[in-house]
C-alpha cells in the first residue's frame, strides 16, 4: 500500500535528536483526513496469552497494532503519535523498545512519542502498552464496523 501520508513528522533543529531511541518530536496534520484513533495495545495475542520477555510482548503489541491499522485501510507510515506505557522502565527495555520500533517501522522516521514508565498495567504479567493514532489522507476507507467481533 502506497500513499502520501497526511501528516508531516519532523524533529527541529536545536532539540535532541530522538532517532536513535526510535520516535519523533512531533507531527503537523493536514485536513480533511480521517483519524484513527486506537486503545492501548498490549502483548497479549489472539487467544489473550503474554510472552513472557518484554522483548516479545513489545513485538506482539506493535503487531496488534497493525492489525488495527489495517482494518481502518491504514499502515504504520499512518500513524503520527504514540503513547508508550512501560511497566518497570529501564535503558535495557528502551533498547528492545527501540530494536521492536526499528524492525515494524523499518527506515521509515518513526511517530511522535511519549513513554510512561508505570509501576503496572491492566492484567498480571503485562509489560508494554500502546495507543496509537492515525491519520488517513482524503478521509475515506472502511466502514467504522469493518473487521468488528460480534
Amino acid at each position: 500500500m502506497t500513499h502520501r501520508a497526511a501528516f508531516e513528522l519532523f524533529n527541529p533543529q536545536g532539540l535532541y535528536d530522538p532517532t536513535g531511541n526510535g520516535y519523533s518530536h512531533g507531527a503537523r496534520v493536514e485536513t480533511p483526513a480521517r483519524f484513527v484513533f486506537l486503545a492501548g495495545q498490549g502483548g497479549e495475542d489472539s487467544q489473550g496469552l503474554l510472552a513472557d520477555s518484554f522483548a516479545a510482548q513489545a513485538r506482539q503489541a506493535l503487531a496488534n497494532v497493525r492489525i488495527a491499522l489495517q482494518v481502518q485501510g491504514a499502515d504504520f507510515n499512518d500513524v503520527f503519535k504514540l503513547t508508550l506505557l512501560i511497566v518497570d522502565h529501564s535503558q535495557q527495555r528502551l533498547g528492545e523498545w527501540a530494536a521492536a520500533i526499528d524492525q515494524a517501522w523499518g527506515a521509515a522516521m518513526k511517530p511522535a512519542c511519549t513513554l510512561i514508565p508505570v509501576p503496572r498495567l491492566a492484567l498480571d504479567g503485562m509489560l508494554v502498552e500502546i495507543e496509537a493514532m492515525a491519520v488517513i489522507a482524503g478521509g475515506h476507507g472502511p466502514s467504522s464496523d469493518a473487521g468488528a467481533i460480534s
